[in-house]
């Protein structure tokens, strides 16, 4: 699925974000603490190699919402951005927080002037986000951020399941 926003493309696959050679940025859904761990954040750290959970603890910690970035070490991008997704509750600072994981990556991919950047679907794991939810708010986001992108031409929503691929998809169809 792939739409074009201003003169921004908005795509959403199937597949392993660190598997994404032709993207320049790659996103972190990290723990506050910034020290590896399990599913995305496992996954960026074992490919990355050992230097990116180094480099990655010395801006730590960070809080729900917040982004940092680091070098990508071992793969095939020139940086990651590491964002703390919020852990899924009613309270109303929670989508707001989600939001603001995406918001600050794209700022942060606009400061490096780098030309696209890959996001999971942050919070939509183990910190239990509604997928609908967590499409919507990602895709809008993103949307939102399209008119006032410089460098960013690309960004990508890199979904590990078939279900997650489906809720992005129907957000980003249902754009308007």
């Amino acid at each position: 699925m792939q739409r074009q926003i201003g003169e921004l493309v908005i795509e959403c696959v199937h597949g392993d974000i660190t598997r994404q050679a032709d993207i320049d940025i790659i996103v972190n859904a990290a723990n506050k603490q910034l020290k590896g761990g399990g599913g995305v954040d496992g996954a960026i750290n074992r490919a990355a190699g050992p230097e990116l959970v180094k480099a990655s603890r010395a801006l730590a910690p960070i809080e729900a919402g917040q982004a940092v970035i680091t070098e990508a070490f071992e793969l095939p991008n020139d940086w990651v951005v590491h964002c703390v997704g919020p852990v899924y509750s009613q309270k109303p600072e929670v989508p707001k927080q989600l939001a603001a994981c995406y918001r600050n990556a794209l700022a942060l991919a606009e400061d490096k002037q780098a030309g696209s950047i890959a996001f999971p679907a942050i919070s939509a794991g183990i910190y239990g986000y509604p997928l609908d939810e967590a499409g919507a708010i990602a895709v809008q986001t993103v949307a939102e951020r399209a008119r006032e992108a410089v460098s960013i031409e690309h960004v990508r929503f890199v979904l590990f399941s078939e279900d997650v691929l489906a809720a992005f998809s129907e957000a980003l169809s249902e754009l308007s």
